[in-house]
């Protein structure tokens, strides 16, 4: 059994594609028609693609074919992954000597023969990369060895992906459109309706001269309260459909806040651009479609055909709406989608958000809402 051999060739592409599997969370990507290559992807890497081919290249015209063959995939990457340039390593193992061979614009070509030229040449871009791992080991062994490792780090990578999209109980949905149809219900129980001035006021609406005296509250309270039939069916069914996703993908805690953070932004701006009586829990909701945008951005491998044709498009025929029919606070649109996203980037997608990611998106936040709250109270 120990006697099993496999060719040096075979051996290279075993160790590359284990340690950027393992060492540098790199996935397997499935290209069409390329036969002998192996393509690995990841978004963060110091190159989004890496593409090891096998295959014998003998002359100039069969490099320059090849190098066209790989601008026409990485144009379709680009599509998927709503990337403008995508660097890729291209990596040749059976290459005549004779070639000459040269990087193009995003694509750095580079020629292993052996072992040592992977440490050699990788060893800038990828400082981990290491010789010790395969020492004193047998051919056999290797196989099970790295076999084994990168099917550990795949299930692994494959359980993140299905704990963040398998469906979860969801709670704090239904309880925010509890809270709103209890509150609309309450204005006519309690007060003259929901288009009366006076209720709204006494309910929590925002205005400009009783938040500047001191009722902050108002700057979420209003985010409860809707004028008019229409108005709530309309926005809580855009948060029935929108809200469980966002609870899903990143939980009930950090939901709740992105929630709370977008009705506050949503707030401030509008009374930056108005001093007029506004309620309504929309610039919220388009907080979670900020929100979802910027959660999309880090899974956009898996989403990037929602993104294009769901997500960015409502956006954008909603503020467009919002322009041109009177009556709609885009301010508080706008202020709730920025709110929204940056408040995402503070607390982070799981799996995906880096420690310092997490920290700079607190940052912005803060600085935004002391930038929208000096400009409401002392501008």
């Amino acid at each position: 059994m120990n006697n099993v051999l496999i060719n040096e060739k075979d051996k290279i592409t075993m160790k590359l594609v284990h340690y950027f599997i393992t060492k540098e969370n790199y996935t397997p990507i499935v290209v069409n028609g390329a036969k002998n290559e192996i393509w690995l992807e990841n978004t963060e890497g110091p190159y989004k693609i890496i593409r090891i081919n096998s295959n014998y290249i003998h002359n100039e015209e069969q490099f320059k074919f090849d190098i066209f063959k790989i601008k026409n995939i990485i144009k379709q990457v680009k599509k998927k992954t709503l990337s403008l340039s995508v660097n890729t390593l291209n990596i040749f193992l059976n290459i005549n000597e004779d070639v000459h061979v040269k990087s193009d614009k995003n694509i750095l070509s580079i020629v292993i023969n052996n072992e040592n030229d992977i440490y050699k040449d990788l060893k800038s871009s990828f400082p981990k990369i290491t010789t010790e791992k395969y020492k004193n080991v047998d051919n056999l062994d290797f196989i099970i060895k790295t076999t084994n490792e990168i099917n550990k780090k795949t299930e692994k990578e494959n359980l993140k992906y299905e704990n963040t999209f398998k469906k979860k109980k969801i709670v704090v949905t239904p309880i925010l459109i509890t809270i709103n149809v209890i509150l609309f219900i309450a204005m006519y129980i309690f007060g003259n309706g929901s288009n009366d001035t006076l209720t709204l006021l006494k309910f929590g609406a925002n205005y400009g001269p009783l938040v500047k005296n001191g009722e902050i509250f108002r700057l979420i309270t209003c985010s409860f309260l809707h004028v008019g039939i229409f108005h709530i069916l309309l926005n809580m069914y855009a948060l029935y459909i929108i809200g469980p996703q966002i609870e899903s993908f990143l939980g009930k805690a950090k939901f709740i806040f992105i929630y709370l953070i977008s009705a506050l932004t949503a707030s401030l701006m509008s009374l930056i651009f108005s001093n007029n009586i506004s309620a309504g829990a929309s610039g919220a909701i388009f907080g979670l479609l900020g929100s979802l945008l910027y959660f999309g951005y880090y899974y956009r491998v898996y989403l990037s055909s929602v993104l294009k044709t769901q997500i960015i498009p409502i956006i954008i025929v909603n503020l467009i709406l919002g322009f041109l029919i009177s009556g709609i606070d885009n301010a508080a649109h706008i202020g709730g989608l920025i709110g929204g996203a940056i408040a995402t980037f503070a607390v982070g997608v799981s799996n995906k958000s880096k420690k310092m990611d997490k920290i700079n998106g607190w940052i912005v936040l803060i600085l935004l809402i002391l930038f929208l709250s000096y400009m409401v109270f002392f501008k």
